[in-house]
């Protein structure tokens, strides 16, 4: 008998086909009656086989019917688990980028199998292995011969309108996504772009003639669909596929994406001893994950992908996150994923009720974190008490790795420089005090070469 007790997952409602949810803290997908033909198709045709050897969609096994939650229940999916869920609001421009490609790809590989995707959305793609790969096994319908592409307004909208802004106007603007769950208007971002947009014969095409469309269309009761053939199709994949090629985006070189590199807070032996000193205390943890953050490049989430954990590597400067992203594909890492985030104002949760999309702390707790060089930027830049950052640190992961920075320190000096010095409890005896309260110091070393301690603290 199915299980009633059970619900769809907060993100997983939408779609009558069928629904993700969790039994006993392990994620099924359930497919409904409605979607059997075009599942068993996407199983005969060898589609599914395809995408899941190419690492393009998440594998799954079929298990026993009893654990469906409805009587609308074809069959119950267990797909492979994914270390973190992460959003398109939380990634660099490559990453967009390669998400959007990987789509088209996809759409392509579906035609040649008699499918065609109906969902196009940007968060049914996740990170794996350092790759983007689809998750919704449900997004495949049979192709109608004639048929528009119906998933072609959401792939614009959730891609291609961010990536032609972040492109050509300001990488910033992909935070936009934040704001329209459903993929940013054509119209608004045609209105934010550049004149020169309309020289890009694929953003011409798919974003402002789409958008006057659309624009035509509204209001209108019956409107007649053109039928497509499968050729013009292809055809319109194709453009796509171009336009997102041709959209590009270098990073500046910020001074957060040069931090360790330039030398300047860090002299060659306080760094290599701090290094020593991280490896030492994740071996000492031995965690499963471990998030860094303000990681800029990720010198030191390396350290923790390298010795094993899946490190999720965090920070509020794009220009890092994109750098970091590209050495990860550089280097072939796997346990490596980048990820915008700003610390003083991470991801909340968004969409229906506020729970569609999760918040960034409810998609922890880590193992382990890593808050180094950090401390200060939160107490001093952002005024956020010592208390509060313990606080919050103890509820997002189990270990701590973090470094204190004294105000003797030439950075902190320097970001009193110009500003009133109203932080009378940011000291070491400060700290402590705050830090008790939450967590249990297991060990502090001196950096050498430094003014900096480095503690590895235990989460009451």
């Amino acid at each position: 008998m199915p299980d009633r007790s059970l619900e769809p997952h907060a993100s997983s409602f939408r779609d009558p086909s069928g629904f993700v949810f969790f039994r006993d803290g392990v994620p099924y997908r359930q497919v409904n009656l409605s979607h059997k033909e075009d599942y068993e198709h996407l199983i005969s045709s060898g589609l599914y086989e395809r995408l899941s050897s190419e690492q393009l969609l998440v594998p799954h096994e079929e298990v026993d019917g009893s654990l469906a939650c409805t009587d609308e229940a074809f069959c119950v999916l267990r797909p492979d688990v994914l270390p973190f869920i992460s959003y398109p609001y939380e990634w660099c421009f490559s990453q967009l980028k390669a998400a959007a490609l990987t789509t088209l790809q996809i759409q392509l590989l579906a035609l040649d199998h008699g499918m065609s995707l109906r969902d196009a959305s940007a968060y049914n793609i996740q990170f794996r292995d350092g790759s983007p790969i689809l998750v919704d096994t449900l997004s495949f319908e049979r192709f109608r011969e004639g048929a528009p592409w119906v998933a072609y307004k959401q792939f614009c909208q959730h891609f291609l309108a961010p990536l032609s802004m972040m492109a050509l106007r300001d990488e910033r603007l992909g935070q936009l996504l934040k704001c329209y769950v459903d993929g940013i208007p054509l119209d608004l971002a045609g209105s934010l772009l550049p004149a020169r947009s309309r020289l890009h014969p694929s953003l011409a095409m798919n974003l402002h003639m789409h958008a006057k469309s659309q624009q035509r269309r509204r209001g209108v009761a019956k409107q007649t669909v053109r039928r497509v053939s499968k050729r013009a199709l292809r055809g319109l994949v194709d453009s796509l596929e171009a336009g997102v090629k041709n959209l590009s985006w270098e990073p500046t070189q910020t001074e957060w994406a040069a931090y360790y590199s330039a030398g300047e807070s860090y002299s060659q032996a306080a760094l290599d001893h701090k290094k020593e000193l991280v490896a030492g205390f994740l071996e000492q943890v031995s965690p499963r994950t471990v998030w860094d953050l303000g990681a800029n490049t990720g010198l030191f989430s390396r350290i923790a992908a390298e010795g094993g954990a899946f490190t999720v590597s965090l920070d509020a400067d794009h220009s890092s996150v994109e750098l970091n992203y590209r050495d990860a594909l550089e280097r072939e890492e796997t346990r490596l994923l980048p990820l915008l985030q700003d610390v003083t104002n991470p991801s909340p949760g968004i969409g229906w009720a506020n729970r569609e999309r999760d918040s960034f702390a409810e998609r922890g707790p880590a193992d382990a974190l890593l808050a180094l060089a950090l401390v200060h930027h939160l107490a001093i830049a952002n005024n956020v008490p010592l208390e509060r950052i313990a606080e919050t640190l103890a509820s997002w992961g189990s270990w701590l790795i973090i470094e204190f920075i004294p105000k003797s320190d030439p950075q902190v000096q320097e970001m009193l420089a110009f500003r009133e010095d109203i932080f009378v409890k940011y000291g070491e005896d400060g700290f402590r005090v705050a830090f008790d309260r939450w967590f249990s110091i297991e060990s502090e070393q001196a950096i050498k070469d430094s003014q900096r301690t480095l503690f590895l603290m235990r989460a009451h």
